[in-house]
C-alpha cells in the first residue's frame, strides 16, 4: 500500500476542488483527523504498520465524498476509494476494510472494532480540545450556508444536544477529552440560559409589544386610508386577503386573520414559540384596528395611493419584523415550501405574487394590477430599509503585494479595524505559473472615507486591486459614523 503517494494525489484535490462554503469539511479537517488517528493509534497500542496505514488511508478518504455532495458523502467517499486506491497498490480486501471504517463514521457513529473506534474518535476528537470553538464556528458557517441552522441560538442548542449525546469509544479519547467536553457543555448551557433570559425578559417583551402596536397601526393606516378605499392590492397574504375582500365583500379583518392563522401554527413548530406568539398578537391587533378604526380616505390619486400605501404598509410590516413577529404569513409559507421543493424562497414568493397580480389584472383590469405592483414594490423596499438599516457602509477588500504598509495606514491613519484573509495573488493570463502568497485585507468604512482610502492605497501600491461592496448595517468593531454633510 503506497499511502504517501495516495496522500500526495488526494490532498491537492481536497485543497482545490472542495466548494469554498465548506468551512469545516475541508482539507484542514482531513489533515486534523489523520493527525488524531496517528495519536490515538499510538496511545491505544496499535503497532502494526498495516493497521496504521489502513487507518490513515480511511482518514484521508473519509470526507472525500464532499467533492460530489454532502448527502451520503460516506458512500461517495467509498466510491472514490474504490476508484483510486487500486492505482496505489491497495488490494480489494484492503479497500473493503477501509470502506467499512469510513462507513462507521456516518452519524450516528457505529464502530465495529478497535480500528473503527479510533477513526470515529479521531473524526470528532476536537469536541474535547481547546480547538472546539474554532472548529464549531467553522461548522456553524457551513451549516448556515446550506440552511441547516438559521441563527446562533439554534446553533447553541444543537451543539448542546450533540455534545450531551456523544460518547468517545477509546479509553485514550475519554481520558483526554471528556473533562474539557463537559466544561464546553456547561459553557454552552450558560450561553443558552442567558439568551433565553434576554429573549423573554419583561422589558424586552414590553418594548417588542409597543413596536408591534406601532407597526400594526401603520399597516392598518395603509389599508384603511389608502389601499382598501381605492381597491388596490399588495403581494403576499395581505394581497390575497384584499383580493378575496374585493370579490366577496366579506369582513377584511376576519379574512386576514384566518389566512394567517395556519402559518402562525406552522411557525410555532418550525421557527419558535415566541415568534408565533408575537405574530398571533400582531394578527389579532390588526383585525381590531381594521374593525374599530374609522375609514379615512387620504387621497384618490392612484400614484399617491400606490406609493404611500406601500410605504406605510412596508413601515408597519418592517417594524413588526424588527420586533420578532410577522404581519404576513407568506414568509413562513416560503420557508416551509423550500424544505419540500427545490425552489428558493425568492422564487416561491415571486410565484405567489405573480398569481395574485394576474388574478387582479383579470378581475379588476391591467391598470389596477400595475398600480398594485407599484404598491408592492414600495412596500418591499421600505421593509428592506426598516430591517437592514438606512445607512449603508462599504466593505472594502484590498489585494496588494505591499499589504504590510497598507495595513499600517488603514489602522493608524484611517483609524480602522481590519481583518486579514490568507490567499494567493498572480495567475495572470500568459503568466499563470507566477503566483505568490499574500494577505487579503478587509475593512468597513463610510462612503465619505472611500476616496481617502483609495488615495492611501494608491500612494503605497498603484497596482493594488481594490473592490468595494455595500453593507446595509453594522454592529461592533471600530466604526466612525459619517459626519453631517
Amino acid at each position: 500500500m503506497e499511502y504517501h503517494q495516495a496522500y500526495a494525489f488526494m490532498m491537492p484535490k481536497l485543497e482545490h476542488e472542495l466548494p469554498l462554503h465548506l468551512t469545516y469539511h475541508n482539507s484542514d479537517h482531513t489533515v486534523g483527523v489523520i493527525s488524531s488517528v496517528e495519536h490515538l493509534a499510538m496511545a491505544e497500542n496499535i503497532i502494526s504498520d498495516y493497521d496504521i496505514t489502513i487507518l490513515k488511508t480511511a482518514a484521508l478518504f473519509h470526507d472525500v465524498g464532499f467533492l460530489k455532495s454532502k448527502k451520503n458523502h460516506e458512500e461517495l467517499s467509498c466510491e472514490y476509494a474504490q476508484k483510486y486506491l487500486p492505482y496505489f497498490d491497495y488490494q480489494a480486501d484492503e479497500i473493503d476494510q477501509i470502506c467499512q471504517l469510513i462507513m462507521a463514521t456516518k452519524m450516528p457513529q457505529s464502530p465495529h472494532d478497535k480500528l473503527a473506534n479510533i477513526l470515529c474518535d479521531a473524526d470528532l476528537f476536537y469536541l474535547g480540545t481547546p480547538q472546539y470553538h474554532t472548529k464549531a464556528k467553522a461548522l456553524f458557517l457551513e451549516y448556515q450556508h446550506d440552511g441547516s441552522v438559521t441563527d446562533n441560538n439554534e446553533w447553541v442548542q444543537k451543539q448542546i444536544h450533540f455534545l450531551e449525546n456523544h460518547n468517545y469509544f477509546t479509553k485514550t479519547a475519554r481520558n483526554e477529552c471528556n473533562t474539557n467536553k463537559q466544561k464546553i457543555i456547561q459553557e454552552l448551557n450558560g450561553k443558552h440560559k442567558i439568551k433565553v433570559k434576554n429573549d423573554t425578559s419583561v422589558s424586552s417583551i414590553i418594548i417588542d409589544a409597543i413596536a408591534i402596536i406601532i407597526g400594526v397601526f401603520l399597516a392598518a393606516l395603509a389599508l384603511k386610508g389608502f389601499l382598501v378605499p381605492n381597491h388596490f392590492f399588495d403581494g403576499g397574504i395581505t394581497g390575497i386577503s384584499l383580493l378575496i375582500y374585493e370579490i366577496t365583500h366579506a369582513n377584511l379583518a376576519l379574512i386576514i386573520f384566518l389566512l394567517n392563522l395556519p402559518f402562525i401554527i406552522v411557525s410555532y413548530f418550525t421557527i419558535s414559540k415566541m415568534f408565533a406568539y408575537k405574530t398571533l398578537f400582531a394578527a389579532v391587533l390588526l383585525g381590531l384596528f381594521l374593525i374599530l378604526a374609522p375609514s379615512i380616505v387620504f387621497t384618490n390619486d392612484k400614484l399617491l395611493v400606490s406609493i404611500f400605501g406601500g410605504v406605510f404598509l412596508g413601515l408597519g410590516v418592517g417594524i413588526v419584523m424588527r420586533a420578532g413577529g410577522a404581519l404576513d404569513g407568506i414568509e413562513v409559507l416560503a420557508l416551509y415550501t423550500l424544505k419540500k421543493t427545490s425552489f428558493t424562497i425568492t422564487e416561491i414568493i415571486l410565484g405567489i405574487n405573480v398569481l395574485i397580480f394576474s388574478v387582479a389584472a383579470l378581475q379588476f383590469g391591467i391598470e389596477t394590477a400595475l398600480y398594485s405592483m407599484l404598491t408592492y414594490f414600495c412596500a418591499t423596499r421600505t421593509i428592506d430599509y426598516v430591517i437592514e438599516g438606512i445607512q449603508a457602509f462599504l466593505g472594502v477588500t484590498i489585494v496588494s503585494g505591499r499589504s504590510e504598509e497598507i495595513k499600517y495606514l488603514l489602522v493608524e491613519n484611517l483609524g480602522r479595524g481590519i481583518t486579514i484573509y490568507k490567499g494567493e495573488r498572480g495567475y495572470l493570463p500568459g503568466k499563470f505559473e507566477e503566483h505568490s502568497p499574500c494577505d487579503l485585507i478587509f475593512t468597513v468604512i463610510t462612503r465619505l472615507e472611500l476616496r481617502r482610502l483609495k488615495n492611501l492605497v494608491h500612494e503605497v501600491d498603484p497596482k493594488a486591486f481594490v473592490f468595494v461592496n455595500s453593507i446595509k448595517e453594522t454592529a461592533g468593531g471600530i466604526l466612525k459614523r459619517a459626519s453631517g454633510h
